[in-house]
This record gives structure tokens, C-alpha cells and sequence, in this order.
């Protein structure tokens, strides 16, 4: 089920910030991966898909989405799996 019309998105209790893979620090790469995530039942990421990539950053924002946690979705009170799309920002400082 995705997100939208009825479905509203979960809400995300546990980030986990991703680490910016050295080679992109030092290639000075930054930008933006938008990836589609699969949240399951319990809230967990179960699935994590590239829509748009920076090809140096891509491992480091799945490795952290997954460790993302959400709040249950619940359709008529019973927690079901939604995709949606988050993103996912490196920034150099």
C-alpha cells in the first residue's frame, strides 16, 4: 500500500544519520538520494529501492534508511506494510 489519500505517513521515531562514505568526502560529492522504503507491519524498513541516485552516496543512505524505525500504520486498526519515499541529503560541511 503507498502512502497517500487515507494513508498517512508513518511517523519515524528512530533515525539513524548515514555516514558519508570518505571516497564522496573527498571527491566532494554531495546531493540528494531519494530511495522508495518499504515499512512493514511492526514498522521496521523492509525494502529499500534507489529512485534517484548520487552513485558514491547510494550504500550509505540505504545502510541508514534501514535502520530507520516508523510507527505502525494502521488501516482499520490493523497494522499493513506501506511504501513510501524518503530522502536522503549529504552535505558537505
Amino acid at each position: 500500500m503507498r502512502v497517500g489519500g487515507n494513508i498517512s505517513p508513518p511517523t519515524k521515531i528512530r533515525d539513524v544519520p548515514p555516514v558519508y562514505p570518505p571516497v564522496a568526502q573527498q571527491a566532494r560529492v554531495q546531493g540528494v538520494v531519494i530511495l522508495e522504503a518499504v515499512i512493514g507491519p511492526t514498522g521496521g524498513v523492509t525494502d529499500v529501492k534507489v529512485l534517484r541516485s548520487v552513485p558514491l552516496l547510494d550504500e550509505a543512505a540505504i545502510t541508514a534508511v534501514r535502520q530507520w524505525q516508523y510507527t505502525p500504520t494502521l488501516l482499520n486498526g490493523v497494522p499493513v506494510p506501506v511504501i513510501m519515499t524518503v530522502t536522503v541529503n549529504f552535505q558537505l560541511s
